[in-house]
């Protein structure tokens, strides 16, 4: 009797953690959608395409950036884009070593370290940082209302 119920408890434990992996399984594929549309405002931002920006960064938007005093909002956001572009600024490359994501229903918060190299009127700079974004899902896709960056060490 003791055996069987060892035996009920073990098959209830492989249960719940199979149920589990299958859960953080479905919520990889989630994050894959998530990251992409992460990778793309960030490519929009120094493309300056503000079309793409305007509808993955919405009006009510809220961003700080380390070692800048005020805050941006959407139209920050666009004009700072269309300034770098306009610049000439160019992306040499953006990658994103470490990234952890928390879910929050329609919410989600997205923690990364990144390494960025830029050009801008032929000269190259590289640095890293960090950043914190939010995502919302809304209508079935993510949208980016706010980020907080470090300054580049």
């Amino acid at each position: 009797m003791k055996r069987r119920r060892n035996i009920v408890v073990i098959v209830s434990i492989l249960f719940v953690a199979t149920l589990s992996a299958v859960r953080l399984s479905a919520q990889k594929q989630d994050d894959g959608e998530l990251l992409r549309v992460r990778e793309s405002v960030w490519r929009a931002w120094f493309a300056g395409d503000i079309k793409t920006l305007e509808e993955l960064v919405p009006p009510e938007t809220i961003v700080m950036s380390g070692g800048e005093k005020d805050w941006k909002h959407q139209a920050e956001v666009i004009r700072t884009s269309e300034e770098f572009h306009a610049k000439g600024g160019k992306l040499i490359r953006l990658e994103f070593p470490r990234t952890e994501v928390q879910h929050f229903g329609d919410v989600a918060i997205v923690w990364s370290s990144y390494v960025l190299e830029l050009e801008i009127d032929g000269k190259r700079t590289s640095g890293s940082s960090r950043v914190t974004e939010i995502f919302v899902r809304k209508n079935g896709r993510w949208t980016n209302p706010g980020w907080h960056t470090d300054e580049e060490k």
